[in-house]
C-alpha cells in the first residue's frame, strides 16, 4: 500500500496570493488536503503571518508564498 503524502495549506482572509495557492492545491490534491486559516489564531499568525500562503507536505514546509502546480506535483 503506497502512503499519501499529507497535504497542510495554511492561508489568511483577504490574502490574495492565498487564494491562489488554495487554487493550485485543490487542482493537485481535489479535497484530499488540510487547509488552515491562521485568522485569529495568534499562534499561528506569530509563526506564519508573514509567510503565507505556506504548504506543508507530511508536517515539512515545501513552499512559501507561490505554490506551483508541477512542482507541487514533483514535491508529492
Amino acid at each position: 500500500m503506497k502512503n499519501v503524502p499529507r497535504v497542510r495549506l495554511y492561508v489568511a482572509d483577504g490574502c490574495h496570493l492565498c487564494r491562489a495557492a488554495v487554487d493550485v492545491v485543490r487542482t493537485v490534491c481535489g479535497d484530499d488536503f488540510d487547509l488552515v486559516d491562521i485568522t485569529g489564531d495568534e499562534d499561528l499568525e506569530r509563526r506564519y503571518c508573514v509567510l503565507i500562503p505556506v504548504v506543508e507536505i507530511d508536517g515539512e514546509e515545501r513552499f512559501r508564498f507561490e505554490v506551483d502546480e508541477n512542482d507541487l506535483r514533483a514535491a508529492l
